[in-house]
């Protein structure tokens, strides 16, 4: 595949995480832009970017998005750059850095998304498919759920299958967000409605699942990158 020089990366995040990306893109002699909503018109990042436009807000919109939803409106954030002429975007983490829908919005506008394939995204973005991807492959994993539904007692049934304590878990995004222990049933109902309310607010979805909880376990980690163009290392 022919590489491809960019000229002018967009940031679809915001704080620290957006500043991260324009340092390493002015390393490279690539132009910057940054998206602010309206509750981060003073923020950082706007200044730190060659560009910086809101979005949110406008006669364009029914009605004015709040901070995160801004920042999660795939179809503001395409808008944007198309607007200031971005020919790639980088999401950074959270937010729609795992969205597979946001991935294709950008190859349907003809912005490179700098980041994984959609297919790639919906079989290891979320963690009930990439569960199941690893059990296809015979790689061994813990007892979890499918997505839990509506129905609480269902919840209840699939939780009591799994055995307590249990590890509630947003099966989109990642961070933490949506995580808790949960040692006993009294306490399912409210952490399920708790969790899937920060998963919506953090990742723009709410399903969530629930795995056994391992106790006292050591993280192991190996992280692997790749690009379009053949390139593979791992980080150790």
């Amino acid at each position: 595949m022919e590489k491809r020089k960019f000229r002018k990366v967009m940031a679809a995040n915001r704080g620290e995480i957006a500043i991260r990306i324009f340092r390493a893109a002015n390393e490279l002699g690539i132009r910057t832009v940054a998206i602010w909503a309206e509750e981060d018109k003073y923020s950082l990042h706007r200044f730190k970017a060659d560009e910086s436009y809101p979005i949110g807000r406008g006669p364009h919109l029914a009605r004015d998005l709040g901070p995160i939803e801004s920042y999660l409106s795939i179809e503001e954030v395409i808008r944007v750059a198309k607007l200031s002429g971005a020919d790639a975007i980088h999401p950074g983490y959270g937010l729609l850095s795992e969205s597979p829908e946001f991935a294709e919005a950008c190859a349907t506008a003809g912005i490179v998304f700098i980041g994984p394939k959609p297919d790639t995204m919906r079989r290891l973005g979320n963690k009930v498919a990439a569960r199941n991807l690893a059990i296809e492959v015979g790689v061994p994993v813990v007892p979890a759920t499918e997505p839990l539904p509506d129905d609480m007692n269902e919840v209840r049934r699939m939780a009591s299958d799994i055995g307590y304590p249990v590890m509630l878990k947003a099966s989109w995004g990642g961070g933490g967000r949506g995580m808790r222990a949960i040692r006993a049933e009294a306490d399912l109902a409210r952490e399920v409605m708790e969790a899937r309310r920060e998963a919506k607010a953090a990742f723009g979805k709410d399903e969530v699942y629930l795995e056994k909880l391992v106790e006292r376990a050591r993280h192991v980690e190996v992280q692997v990158l790749g690009d379009t163009h053949g390139n593979v290392v791992h980080l150790f």
